[in-house]
């Protein structure tokens, strides 16, 4: 893990287990990559504080999905911090209506119904986000040499940031709490194998997940 980057693990609601979000330093301030779940606000405060980031040096939030536990603070910070919040449009209907199906296969009325009760996603939570993404998105002008990699299989929107240094940040295409795999939970499998594929390619040697703790690529 390089000095610049601080990995900010953060608890999920109802002992769901924990969520990391990727603080990184650069010659413009800092960026965040994934926000957390609402209800672990004020951890993430005091995290980005101690580490120096307050407002108006919060360059940008990055959202590798639209996910609550990786969305459920963004609409805070970017009023808190005066930034600006970046994701990819297919996911952008999840923040904008609350809806963590959208552009997902439906599941069934009562797993719908009681998916508010796991979010903590409210209305005050919802946002429209200030810059849409797509693959190949060159961040170096925020200060962070790396592009934009479109990772769907979690979700239609996932994406991964990928470092001139072939470090990804990959949202939740892999998860590390055990052992490095696939993540559990994929909306299209065929996708998702597919976003795997097109990593071998790309010369990643370090993988930074959502889920758990980061690896060498030579671990999957």
């Amino acid at each position: 893990m390089k000095d610049d980057y601080k990995i900010i693990s953060l608890p999920l609601r109802m002992r769901m287990g924990n969520v990391n979000c990727f603080l990184i330093a650069s010659p413009k301030g800092h960026i965040l990559i994934d926000t957390g779940s609402a209800n672990s606000r004020n951890r993430l405060s005091m995290e980005l504080k101690s580490a120096g980031c307050k407002s108006g040096s919060l360059e940008l939030i990055l959202l590798t999905h639209g996910d609550f536990d990786h969305t459920g603070n963004a609409a805070y910070l970017r009023s808190t911090f005066r930034t600006m919040v970046a994701m990819h449009p297919d996911d952008a209907g999840m923040v904008e209506r609350g809806d963590m199906f959208a552009n997902r296969k439906k599941p069934n009325f009562l797993i719908t119904a009681m998916i508010p009760l796991f979010t903590g996603f409210r209305k005050s939570d919802r946002f429209t986000p200030d810059i849409l993404l797509e693959d190949g998105y060159d961040l170096s002008q925020y200060g962070l040499k790396a592009k934009v990699t479109s990772l769907p299989g979690h979700s239609r929107g996932s994406i991964g940031i990928l470092t001139e240094a072939g470090e990804i940040f990959c949202g939740d295409l892999f998860e590390n709490t055990k052992q490095p795999v696939l993540n559990s939970l994929i909306d299209d499998p065929e996708a998702a194998h597919a976003s795997v594929e097109r990593l071998r390619t790309l010369g990643i040697k370090w993988v930074y997940p959502g889920h758990g703790q980061p690896f060498a690529w030579e671990q999957l």
